[in-house]
């Protein structure tokens, strides 16, 4: 019978052994990792918002006029340099004489038909 050389890992129990152990590896480095971002946070954090204020005080101090046309956001209706079509609503006045119209046109109709029937008798 012949025997196995010591380098020779071919069981399963050495095979299992072997990945348990690169997954240990592996976890290990996942672990340092996240207990290095947790460390880092509050610094993150803090460089964050010390950003986000200095965005905040350059912004106001560039001394830029509110009517400031360059830095106006684009208003889709005006896209491509064509001008908006959107017909204008009535105003209050003019509904209320369209209604006006309309009730002096339904009144003159009912005189019509009325007088139709009157005189045509039927």
């Amino acid at each position: 019978m012949a025997r196995r050389s010591p380098k020779d890992n071919g069981t399963p129990l050495n095979a299992q052994q072997q990945e348990l152990a690169r997954r240990e590896s592996q976890l290990r480095d996942e672990m340092q990792k996240l207990e290095r971002m947790i460390q880092e946070a509050p610094l993150v954090a803090q460089e964050r918002t010390r950003q986000q204020r200095e965005d905040i005080i350059s912004r106001a101090t560039e001394g830029g006029s509110r009517l400031d046309v360059s830095i106006a956001l684009q208003d889709r209706r005006y896209r491509d340099g064509g001008t908006y079509n959107r017909p204008r609503r009535a105003l209050r006045k003019e509904r209320r004489e369209g209604r006006i119209v309309f009730l002096v046109l339904v009144v003159v109709l009912a005189a019509a038909v009325l007088w139709l029937m009157t005189h045509l008798k039927f």
